[in-house]
């Protein structure tokens, strides 16, 4: 009994045997690799680029007036205006004490009244003469005296009146006035000093208007000319847009630096002051670049990196794909986008958004057409 059990085994335990090489032999199969992320596809794109360069320096008034008395030694008596006020050509800034100016031109305008007189009756004088020599009663000589006597008042009125205008205008500068229109910068008047010849009363920016004095290297001042536009941004951040009004001829010797005058609009005033330091660029012609969205540049480790989409193992899945890093030079940066100079085909497509969360070689979705960035 025992042996023909026996017997039913054997064949039994020879298949199951069998079974299990084959399962042994048969390789395993591949588990399907499961995508890291979606990702939407995107090519480098051809754009025409402005070429820039970046400069610094300070705001400065275009020009700036010094404004002062033209009268010494007399009393300010009032004071307009303050700093930051804006004025108009011929507004009067201060006042200075005009008593003793005033008493000066009354005693001119008498003194023309007087040598008036004196003349009106030298040629009176002068005509009785002309009419008596006529008749023989008075002598060559006294005629030529009435003439002479005559002829001196006339120049003792003509120096009467010179003196008066004079004083008249003397008059005219108790009243510091603007020369211009323009905005206050400085004041140092004071109601109740002393005037002084020379000294300083107000400072006045002419217009109102300021410039961008920028500093750029020797080497790069042969790209500037009049006209050429020029963006400056203000410490706030704002945006304003400029031209170049000149170069200056000289470069400074310690710096190797030289100054490009931008003139800056009639609104800037606001949100930018004479001696502000700003930084800005200019656009000295225009190149076209590859570029690619900000997005799907990586930085790690202070290089530039992008992940290049390849087929996937799968031919038959099309939406799949692979990914692999790829080192890529960056230039120029203009809104969200970002120049390729170097380390990608221009017929590559890379990975527009989520890098940072891929590694090399990880499997991705692709987005579908509608999705596209």
């Amino acid at each position: 009994m025992i042996k023909l059990k026996l017997a039913l085994l054997v064949p039994a335990m020879a298949l199951v045997l069998a079974g299990c090489r084959d399962e042994a032999a048969a390789p395993p199969l591949a588990p399907a690799a499961k995508p890291a992320l979606t990702v939407t596809a995107v090519a480098p794109q051809r754009i025409d680029w402005p070429l820039t360069l970046a400069a610094g320096g300070n705001v400065a008034a275009w020009q700036e007036a010094i404004i002062g008395p033209e009268l010494g030694n007399y009393r300010l008596t009032e004071v307009r205006v303050n700093v930051g006020d804006r004025v108009r050509k011929g507004d009067v800034l201060a006042r200075i004490a005009s008593d003793a100016v005033d008493s000066e031109l009354a005693e001119t305008r008498a003194s023309v009244a007087e040598a008036a007189a004196t003349l009106r009756e030298a040629r009176a004088n002068q005509e009785r003469a002309r009419q008596l020599r006529a008749q023989g009663f008075y002598s060559p000589q006294q005629a030529i005296q009435s003439q002479t006597v005559a002829e001196t008042a006339l120049a003792r009125l003509n120096a009467a009146q010179a003196r008066l205008r004079s004083a008249e205008l003397r008059r005219s500068k108790v009243e510091v006035v603007a020369p211009d229109d323009g905005l206050i910068s400085a004041r140092t008047a004071t109601v109740g000093s002393l005037t002084q010849p020379g000294q300083e009363l107000f400072r006045l920016i002419r217009g109102g208007r300021l410039e961008w004095r920028a500093e750029v290297t020797a080497a790069d001042l042969v790209h500037f000319k009049p006209g050429l536009p020029a963006q400056v941004v203000s410490p706030s951040g704002a945006v304003l847009a400029g031209r170049v009004r000149g170069v200056a001829p000289t470069v400074d010797p310690q710096t190797r630096q030289g100054l490009v005058y931008v003139d800056l609009p009639g609104d800037a005033a606001p949100v930018l002051s004479a001696g502000m330091f700003a930084s800005g660029q200019f656009e000295i012609g225009r190149r076209s670049a590859w570029t690619l969205p900000q997005s799907a540049v990586q930085l790690r480790e202070g290089f530039a990196y992008v992940f290049r989409l390849e087929a996937a193992d799968d031919p038959a899945n099309e939406s799949l794909a692979k990914v692999r890093q790829a080192k890529v030079d960056t230039g120029r940066r203009q809104g969200e986008r970002i120049e390729i100079t170097g380390g990608l085909d221009p017929d590559a497509r890379v990975v527009a958004s989520g890098g940072a969360f891929l590694a090399d070689g990880d499997s991705v979705r692709l987005a579908a057409a509608g999705q596209a960035q």
